[in-house]
């Protein structure tokens, strides 16, 4: 083989040297001329600048999968597989013609070099490493060496998230460069990924991407040495070894350089680098960079161009032919051999391979190429199908076309779907253009042009949306273009700046949305607050204007303007008064700061004056003098309730005056408590939880908050929990009582029903409940207003003090058999309870508030279990009743039901603990209340005795005469609010009255009682 370099001109140089730019000024000056590119998105770019110098119709486009081919173009520019082995064409070029030396490609470029010429010119373009070779294969040959335009400097190491802007990073894997295009995105904004896998549609959107400055970062592979005009500054290797088709192999200096003279265009300087876990080059292979100083190609790969199409047989031996000349190496089995020898073996095929032409057609097929990227025996079988179709029927059965293409219609998936489906209809767009294998080549050109591009859009779009930030996108390039940025607010508080959401406005206070910490969070951050400061002194303005129906406060202590936190409240000196805390950024300051303050201010107090009047009024009362003012001012500090054994020395000592004056005020004076029963509601009861959890850092403890639904819930008793506050439980008007809450009110209800019973006298008519004047029973009445079963109803009465005696049903129903004939000849005037003197009865209730606490049942053993709450219709039943028709049930037949006893209940005295050696009836324990009782200072008892009995000896502050003797005690009802003003009709009550007698000592049964008798009937009836 005799080749000639005459007439051929190689410009050689590194790049950015204006080689491909030098081509087209020279194809332009030419009738006609052929231009050869290595890459399908190379050649679209050159015929895209070719377009617009000499027009459309001037200019072919040919590719494998491509043609576009006006009539009578000029023109062509092609890929190098593309370029036909002879032209008539005036001009010929074929770039990056080092590329010969590839071991995949290299012998389809080293067969143009040596054989493609233009009639009147042809450039062989490429790297100086090709300037022996060719000078030894092309004898003749005229080289021009051009150097680089611009300075290449190296620059060390970076992290991926400290590299400049407009950088390409380089990496040789799908997986590396989606990775290294994700950890961009979260950190710089976004990047443009070029992929070799890429369709060149997607490919040339994602350039432009980079190019028109959308996105920062372009993530490719070696894709973008090959000749791509990009406006890089740095290239940083993320990885320095590659696949190049048969082995995993470090990049040598000539590709690195390659890659890395992307970085600058023209006359301005570039940079390249290392990052992630590539180790920094040596000084040597810089410095080899940095001056373009590499080994010479030694040997282009070659194949031969004559085949044997006689037999397969033959063909496969003509391909095994070794070069002619010196310089060529016989390239490695491609794509299209490896297929030939898999078919080869292919029975079938063996049979219809049978002449020259269906050899040269198997051939012909052997040339798809793989796009899908699949096993060499997987794409054997697709090209078997192929050519099996061709002979047989002369053209590609349409019908199977048709079904791999309709498989491969459809845009829905994530990245790695799309790619899947564009390589396989790239392969049917490469099928529609081969000449003579479809009966309607047109038609699937355009159809599989059609779905190309629309999957490649779609592709375009995922990678935008995976890889893309769009708001940092666009924020970068205006920066760029040194504009203001344009923010506005919407009216539900969303900030935009140039039409990206960047954060949210909340009262005063601006919010940055999460990703917004790149290199545009600054400019982001002054556009967004000059935008706010107009805003906050808008708002401020509405916010002076508002009414209160635009602000509520919160049960945190936030104050909301038409929903949006604007301030918090904080501890002060009053109680009353919370200091307020603006929640507001450091814009909001002057006369608008001022103002947003004054106003919350005065809506803060007047919803405390609002929901809290009563105690507000009290807190401002000038009609209350003395005691009356020292009592009211010790309500307001203990936000509206008081124990009345608090103030038991202050409550004996007010006068009637004083007390009416409290009375007009709403306070009631209780048997307990001393309180107003208009903040017993749930409104009052959260402000007043709020105001003490604030002053005592209580919103964090546990309990806070959970008793208002219960009160909302009209509830009147409830089970406690011992892990809440116990102060919350007062706050939410309840009487922590152990085991069981109380509401305040409701306690006092059931002190007005236990009065009577314990003021009755035997010989009149017997309330329910009463016993022999001293102890009484639980009645449904109390259960019912209680919401409590009896056991919780021990507990409760345990919890206020009292104490009680066990006696069997039996003794209990013969004592009241033998009362009932005395209280039904009785001869009491009508309304006798009613008119007593709800004076006389405070002494009874003194007597057990005195001895009261709650620390009998709430001290109890921690291993019982708190009864859960029941009906009191269902649970509640009088306990005499039940026990008394005990005996009549166990009479008609049924099973003996264990009968409890009947408690009798009394107040606690200090004879309690001195009984029996300290314990009850029954052997039980003492409550440590009961203890405690016991204990008590004697001195302070006697005193406690003495203030009864002054107290019985008439009150100076009656309004109308009482009669002398009545008993006059400290923690008691008001006679107006108990039963209103009237004069005493009872005689002076005996101290033992008020004090739970000791169990009489049990005496022989006298056989004669008719007690006796009664009980020995009950004894036949349960036999």
């Amino acid at each position: 083989m005799i080749v000639s370099g005459r007439g051929v001109t190689a410009v050689l140089g590194p790049t950015n040297t204006g080689k491909t730019h030098y081509a087209i000024e020279r194809m332009v000056a030419h009738e006609t001329g052929i231009i050869g590119l290595p890459l399908r998105l190379l050649a679209r770019e050159v015929y895209t600048r070719l377009v617009e110098r000499v027009g459309q119709h001037n200019v072919a486009l040919i590719t494998g999968e491509e043609k576009i081919t006006p009539h009578m173009a000029r023109f062509s520019v092609c890929t190098v597989e593309a370029m036909p082995r002879e032209t008539r064409a005036s001009f010929v070029a074929i770039d990056e013609v080092q590329l010969a030396g590839d071991l995949e490609r290299g012998h389809i470029f080293t067969d143009r070099v040596l054989h493609l010429r233009g009639r009147d010119e042809t450039l062989l373009l490429g790297a100086g490493t090709m300037k022996p070779i060719l000078e030894q294969m092309l004898p003749g040959i005229h080289v021009i060496e051009r150097p680089r335009l611009s300075q290449l400097f190296y620059s060390g190491s970076k992290k991926i998230t400290r590299l400049p802007q407009r950088t390409a990073i380089v990496a040789f894997s799908a997986d590396e460069v989606y990775a290294i295009a994700e950890l961009i995105r979260r950190q710089r904004g976004g990047a443009a990924v070029v992929l070799g896998a890429l369709s060149p549609r997607t490919r040339n959107a994602q350039v432009a991407l980079y190019q028109e400055g959308d996105v920062e970062y372009l993530v490719a592979t070696d894709a973008i040495g090959m000749g791509l005009n990009l406006d890089v500054d740095h290239v940083a290797f993320a990885q320095d070894r590659k696949f190049d088709g048969f082995q995993f192999r470090n990049l040598n200096p000539a590709e690195l350089a390659q890659i890395a003279g992307r970085a600058g265009r023209h006359l301005r300087d570039g940079t390249f680098g290392v990052t992630g876990r590539v180790d920094p080059f040596d000084e040597e292979l810089v410095e080899r960079i940095e001056t373009h100083q590499f080994d010479p190609v030694k040997v282009l790969q070659w194949r031969t161009t004559r085949f044997d199409y006689s037999s397969l047989q033959s063909l496969r031996l003509s391909l095994e032919a070794v070069p002619p000349i010196g310089g060529l190496t016989r390239a490695l089995p491609a794509v299209d051999q490896q297929a030939l020898e898999h078919l080869s073996r292919y029975p079938d095929i063996r049979e219809l391979a049978t002449t020259p032409q269906r050899v040269e057609k198997l051939w012909e097929a052997c040339a798809l190429p793989d796009y899908r990227r699949i096993t060499p025996a997987q794409h054997a079988d697709l090209i078997s199908t192929l050519y099996a179709d061709l002979v047989r029927r002369g053209t590609v059965n349409e019908d199977f076309m048709a079904d791999q293409v309709r498989r491969a219609d459809r845009t829905d998936g994530e990245i790695d779907t799309l790619s899947a489906r564009i390589a396989q209809i790239r392969t049917w767009t490469y099928v529609s253009n081969r000449p003579g294998w479809l009966a309607d080549p047109t038609h699937w050109q355009e159809k599989t042009r059609e779905i190309e591009d629309r999957l490649s859009d779609a592709l375009h779009e995922r990678l935008t949306k995976r890889f893309v930030d769009r708001r940092t996108s666009v924020l970068m390039k205006r920066l760029r273009e040194n504009a203001m940025l344009e923010a506005e607010i919407s009216v539900n508080g969303d900030v935009f700046v140039e039409g990206h959401h960047v954060g949210q406005l909340a009262g005063f206070r601006f919010t940055l949305v999460s990703g917004t910490e790149g290199p545009d969070a600054k400019a982001v951050q002054a556009a967004a607050q000059k935008a706010l400061a107009l805003e906050f002194e808008a708002r401020a303005a509405r916010l002076h204007a508002a009414g209160n129906g635009d602000l509520a406060l919160g049960s945190d202590g936030t104050v909301r303007w038409l929903g949006d936190p604007v301030a918090r409240l904080a501890a002060s000196d009053h109680i009353m008064r919370p200091r307020v805390i603006l929640l507001s950024d450091e814009q909001l300051t002057g006369n608008a700061r001022d103002h947003v303050a004054a106003r919350i201010e005065r809506f803060v107090n007047h919803h405390i004056a609002t929901v809290l009047k009563p105690l507000d009024d009290l807190s401002r009362a000038e009609d209350l003098q003395g005691l009356a003012k020292g009592l009211a001012f010790q309500l307001v500090e203990n936000l509206g309730v008081l124990f009345r054994r608090d103030v038991a020395d202050d409550v004996k000592s007010l006068d009637q005056d004083g007390r009416a004056s409290m009375r007009k005020h709403g306070i009631r004076f209780g048997a307990y408590h001393i309180f107003m029963p208009a903040l017993l509601k749930p409104a009052p009861a959260e402000l007043i939880t709020l105001l003490w959890a604030l002053k005592n850092d209580g919103l964090d403890k546990p309990g806070y908050g959970d008793l208002i639904p219960v009160l909302a819930a009209g509830r009147t008793s409830v089970v406690t929990d011992p892990s809440y506050e116990r102060t919350f439980y007062k706050l939410a008007g309840f009487r922590f009582l152990g085991k069981r809450a109380v509401r305040i009110d409701i306690l006092e209800r059931l002190a007005d029903l236990i009065r009577p019973l314990l003021q009755w006298k035997p010989g009149t008519p017997r309330p329910d409940g009463a016993y022999d004047g001293r102890r009484f029973t639980a009645t449904t009445a109390m259960l019912s207003i209680l919401g409590a079963t009896p056991d919780d109803m021990e507990e409760i009465l345990k919890g206020l003090g009292y104490r009680a005696d066990s006696v069997t049903a039996e003794e209990a129903a013969a004592f009241l058999a033998a009362q009932a004939p005395a209280d039904a000849g009785a001869a009491a005037p009508a309304d006798t309870a009613g008119e007593q003197d709800a004076e006389a009865d405070e002494a009874q209730a003194d007597a057990a508030e005195e001895t009261a606490g709650e620390a009998p049942a709430a001290e109890a053993p921690a291993s019982e279990t708190p009864v859960e709450e029941a009906p009191a219709a269902e649970t509640a039943e009088a306990p005499v009743a039940s026990e008394a028709a005990a005996p009549e049930a166990a009479g008609e037949g049924t099973e003996p039901v264990e009968v409890k006893p009947v408690l009798l209940w009394r107040p606690g005295s200090r004879h309690d603990n001195q009984r029996q050696g300290g314990h009850r009836q029954g052997g039980e324990r003492p409550e440590r209340g009961e203890r405690r009782g016991g204990d008590r200072n004697r001195g302070q008892q006697a005193g406690e005795r003495g203030e009864r009995r002054e107290g019985g000896r008439g009150r100076p502050d009656q309004n109308r005469g009482n009669r002398d003797g009545k008993p006059q005690g400290g923690n008691r009802p008001d006679r107006n609010e108990q039963r209103g003003e009237r004069n005493d009709r009872g005689g002076k009550p005996q101290q033992a009255k008020f004090e739970a007698r000791p169990p009489r000592k049990e005496k022989p049964i006298d056989p004669d009682s008719p007690f006796a008798k009664l009980a020995a009937l009950k004894e036949q009836l349960k036999k």
